[in-house]
């Protein structure tokens, strides 16, 4: 009896480590954005909205999240996708990221969830032309494939840094988070590129609870406020933005939290950090 429940274990075993294994693989190599910089000439690129959903990494046969887990897609959501990587936004609309998020992270869904997901793309790692023959490419692929689940992010020219803020004050109006700016004679390259660049009214960044700080008067006996590390070295508070029941049940230390911010002080913390949310895991 021992020796059946031996094996039976080392199957079980070896059974999660298979699953576990196929739910992440190696992250996708992927080109990541810089933060707009004032002398920046607008007329050399093409812009597009940025869109607040799930960076979604289609290998040619799977999507992965941008961690590398696997994105549990129903097979007609996928129909007719190229046998070649594609990079882009798992997009349910805007102000929709909570919704897209937990969708993404779920094993198990029903195909019904997926009909107004859209997979929004805007770039093809692989293609050796520069951003402006991608984006042509990109139009071509989606126009080939024709499904309501595979979209190009429209692309828009400005005349000067005006009207690019003009475009900039119309989207946030409307519910959208900022742009993006894609130097129109780049090619794609892996990591952190001076030519894509992110426009927003607030920047965004990630950090890890390193520790909590007592609240006083009102949040007497509730957090204060969260010390957090950023993966440069930064140590600083965030004490807005956190609600009453945060407060109560804050962030566990070792969880990485995301918070908006207006750019950096002299010493190079963020200014006027809030507290955003919880990273999902992925």
């Amino acid at each position: 009896m021992l020796r059946v429940h031996t094996f039976l274990f080392s199957v079980l075993f070896l059974m999660s480590c298979m699953v576990c294994q196929s739910e992440a693989l190696p992250k996708p190599e992927i080109q990541l954005a810089s933060h707009y910089a004032a002398d920046l000439d607008v007329t050399d690129y093409l812009v597009s909205e940025k869109l607040d959903g799930v960076r979604g990494y289609w290998t040619g046969k799977q999507m992965l999240t941008r961690s590398g887990r696997t994105v549990n897609l129903p097979a007609t959501f996928t129909q007719g996708f190229p046998e070649y990587p594609i990079d882009g936004e798992l997009w349910l609309g805007r102000e929709q990221f909570e919704q897209i998020s937990a969708l993404v992270r779920r094993q198990h869904t029903q195909i019904q969830e997926w009909q107004s997901v859209t997979f929004m793309i805007f770039d093809l790692p692989q293609h050796s032309g520069t951003f402006e023959q991608r984006y042509m490419a990109m139009q071509q692929l989606a126009q080939k494939v024709n499904s309501a689940h595979l979209q190009v992010i429209p692309q828009l020219t400005f005349a000067d840094n005006h009207t690019l803020f003009s475009e900039l004050d119309s989207v946030v109006d409307t519910g959208g988070e900022g742009l993006m700016l894609h130097y129109r004679h780049a090619f794609y390259t892996v990591g952190r590129s001076p030519y894509i660049v992110k426009l927003k009214p607030k920047y965004d960044a990630e950090a890890v609870v390193i520790g909590h700080t007592a609240g006083k008067g009102k949040y007497t006996g509730q957090l204060g406020a969260l010390t957090v590390k950023t993966p440069q070295g930064k140590v600083f508070n965030i004490g807005s933005g956190l609600s009453d029941i945060q407060r109560q049940y804050p962030p566990a230390i070792g969880t990485i939290i995301t918070y908006q911010y207006l750019g950096f002080t002299q010493k190079g913390t963020p200014r006027f950090a809030t507290f955003l949310r919880e990273r999902p895991a992925q």
